[in-house]
């Protein structure tokens, strides 16, 4: 090593050529006689005191160091910033995957089968794994977002749709989901869609079940309740111009200009048919209203029964009117038994739970005759022998229920009398609800007939114990327990169990 790069100096012109003319020097000697041995003992001394000297005016002339740590300020630039965690990450990948190639293409897949059978099988299997995984992320990507329920909109529209639903399910984002929502439903104006189509009010309840979702409970009641009132309005105003005979010709929509987006081509669809479309839909979302007002974190019972009302209503008095005057010209189909079945029981759970329970059980009887189901009408079965064992005392012929035990109702004459009369009832609709609950077998027997049979079960012993029949009552209460334990229905064991300790003992 020279001296000048062991000192930590630069190298410049005046230390190469100084050591040439110390090299010539020391070269130049000569020995004949004392004299050149004095100047071979002199030249290098003179020769190395020279180059300490231009040493010392090297350092004299440098500026003095003031970082003592020898950072990037002694040459005059900006300290190096520290690098973060992302870039430290992504230099060791890009290191190690750097070192993986060079060893990949310098080794021969033989020699690895050769050397490491079992290690090269695995990797083999792993990076087939992981192209699998990849083709399939892709796959289900794009059968999810170019499905059906996007590509009936126009493609603005379906693409702030995308974003909205990824915003709400994949990467949640309450926020910007709903900036996204509000962006689809203005861009279905622009394009000039029906706000009574399906697709935009499947979008408007797509929004109030992603609110209910986040527990905005009355921001998805505000949703729908404008839904509810703009289909309302619409056909109200739809009956009064046929009524008037004001109803305008439907013409086909206009087809887009060049460059504009428009949605599928869908067949045109008739006034009565929407009427119908539109009105089936605003019971439907009754009903879901009242659930939301029924809801723990809302609690507005009343509202939630009137919603009932105004759905069951409704759904009854437009059957009534197609079985009186007949189809109008392009109506399509009413509501199906099943549905109108569900709205007569959420009514009916609604008289329940205000102890009204001499409206429930004929709601609940109108339900069981729309009901195909096997294992729900054991569910009906029991809950109309709840509303039975619960019935209040009523005046004999006011009651709805009382037309149906006419003959009954008749012969009551106190009030004891009225009330084993309904006790009576009770016991045979547990009775029949707990047989019903037991026949289906293999594909028609659902986990509801389970829940059925043991609430059936443990409603039975409560009538019977009401009666003074506390053996038979104990029976069923321990039946109960019994197949509640066995289906996994703890709260209907711990309540059969709480009555079972009430009986008095034997």
């Amino acid at each position: 090593m020279s001296l000048l790069r062991a000192a930590g100096l630069r190298s410049v012109g005046g230390g190469a050529r100084l050591s040439q003319r110390c090299a010539s020097s020391a070269t130049t000697l000569t020995f004949r006689g004392q004299q050149p041995y004095q100047q071979l003992r002199q030249k290098p001394t003179t020769c190395f005191s020279k180059l300490v000297g231009y040493q010392y005016r090297r350092n004299s002339t440098n500026a003095p160091n003031t970082n003592p740590k020898g950072s990037s300020q002694q040459n005059g630039q900006p300290p190096k910033p520290t690098p973060s965690l992302a870039g430290m990450i992504w230099r060791a990948i890009r290191s190690d995957s750097a070192r993986s190639w060079y060893v990949i293409r310098n080794t021969k897949f033989r020699d690895v089968m050769r050397d490491s059978p079992l290690e090269a099988f695995s990797a083999i299997v792993a990076v087939v794994g992981a192209i699998g995984v990849m083709f399939y992320c892709i796959y289900a990507y794009y059968t999810y977002f170019n499905s059906r329920q996007f590509t009936r909109f126009p493609e603005p529209v379906a693409a702030a749709l995308r974003k909205a639903l990824y915003f709400s399910n994949h990467q949640p984002d309450p926020q910007r989901a709903l900036k996204y929502y509000k962006q689809a439903l203005e861009l279905c104006e622009q394009e000039g869609m029906d706000h009574f189509s399906d697709d935009v009010m499947g979008i408007k309840i797509q929004v109030a079940a992603w609110l209910e979702k986040i527990e905005s409970y009355q921001n998805a009641i505000d949703v729908l309740e404008n839904l509810l009132g703009d289909c309302k309005r619409w056909v109200e105003v739809m009956e009064k111009s046929a009524a008037d005979g004001t109803l305008p010709k439907l013409e086909p929509p206009t087809p887009p200009q060049e460059g504009e987006s428009a949605a599928p081509n869908q067949p045109l669809e008739g006034w009565w048919a929407k009427r119908t479309r539109i009105l089936a839909k605003a019971v439907s979302v009754s009903v879901k209203l009242a659930s939301l007002y029924s809801d723990e974190h809302v609690l507005e019972r009343e509202t939630s029964h009137d919603r009932l009302v105004w759905a069951v209503e409704t759904a009854l008095r437009e059957t009534q009117r197609r079985a009186n005057g007949g189809l109008k010209e392009g109506e399509g189909p009413w509501m199906t038994p099943e549905e109108i079945g569900g709205s007569l029981e959420s009514l009916a759970q609604s008289y329940q739970a205000k102890n009204q329970h001499h409206l429930a059980v004929p709601l609940f009887f109108q339900a069981l005759r729309l009901c195909e189901e096997p294992c729900h009408i054991a569910l009906l079965m029991n809950n109309i022998a709840t509303s039975f064992a619960e019935h209040p005392l009523i005046t004999p012929g006011d009651a709805p229920v009382h037309a149906m035990m006419k003959e009954e109702s008749q012969a009551w004459a106190s009030a004891a009398e009225q009330r084993a009369s309904y006790l009576a009832s009770a016991q045979r609709w547990a009775q029949n609800a707990v047989s019903h609950a037991s026949e289906p077998q293999g594909e028609k027997r659902t986990p509801e007939c389970d829940q059925a049979c043991a609430v059936a079960l443990s409603n039975l012993g409560s009538i019977l114990a009401i009666l003074g029949k506390n053996d038979e009552a104990r029976k069923k209460y321990e039946e109960a327990i019994a197949l509640s334990n066995k289906f996994g229905f703890s709260d209907y064991a711990t309540e059969a169990t709480t009555r079972l300790q009430s009986l008095p003992s034997a």
